[in-house]
């Protein structure tokens, strides 16, 4: 399958996806971003990430390795870079005051989750990319600095969370109580990522895996506003 045939832009968040009003240079730009990623991210599926240097992804996409660099500061976030775009999300839903910060997130999950679903249905061959997807998620799992960079990505947002939450309950940002509460809030993440690979196993239908990985995100949502003694049991 060549690297154009999918689309990658869900799995990386919506900062990918086409603004209302683009000129041309931005379009090009944007463009050349998405194919970087789209090439990247099939060859390490094919190859392995530590397999393909980023002189072959450059050369693949016909440009050099310092333009690769321009869009992209780490081979690693060439794959996995949507923590931007989840940065900016939660720094809008939490300055809410209007807002609890666990229903925040879980709107920012449901909007993710239904990107996502209506990508996958808009496939000319829906089966064959949750294959792909379903690679892609391994690949992520299994490759040390991938996860590694995953976690300190985790770690910028918690900071920026934490920074959020302080501000709207009079604490300071390196308080513990923010601090366990922004951690505790990005664990929904890991609860949504898990449960949609679980479910995207199989033939379930989009609604089906949206009511069931929603069901499990809204559990440990629970969890998060009753606190950890509601699991005595």
């Amino acid at each position: 399958m060549e690297a154009r045939t999918v689309n990658w832009t869900a799995l990386r968040g919506p900062a990918d996806q086409a603004p209302a009003a683009e000129g041309l240079r931005e379009r090009k730009k944007r463009q050349m971003r998405q194919q970087l990623s789209d090439t990247a991210t099939m060859m390490f599926m094919e190859r392995g990430f530590e397999a393909v240097r980023v002189t072959e992804i450059a050369e693949a996409c016909g440009v050099s390795e310092k333009t690769v660099f321009n869009y992209f500061p780490t081979k690693e976030s060439l794959v996995l870079d949507r923590w931007e775009t989840t940065t900016a999300s939660l720094r809008a839903a939490l300055a809410d005051p209007a807002t609890t910060p666990v229903e925040a997130v879980r709107r920012i999950l449901a909007s993710e989750l239904d990107d996502l679903l209506g990508w996958l249905d808009a496939q000319a061959d829906p089966a064959q990319t949750r294959v792909l997807m379903r690679r892609f998620f391994e690949l992520a799992g299994a490759t040390p600095a991938l996860r590694a960079h995953q976690r300190d990505e985790l770690d910028k947002v918690v900071a920026v969370a934490a920074e959020i939450l302080a501000e709207r309950s009079g604490l300071a940002a390196e308080d513990p109580e923010p601090l366990i509460a922004a951690t505790a809030l990005l664990g929904l993440w890991e609860v949504h990522t898990r449960a949609l690979r679980r479910y995207l196993q199989g033939e379930h239908p989009p609604a089906e895996i949206r009511a069931r990985v929603t069901e499990e995100v809204g559990r440990a949502a629970r969890v998060v506003e009753s606190g950890v003694s509601s699991l005595r049991g």
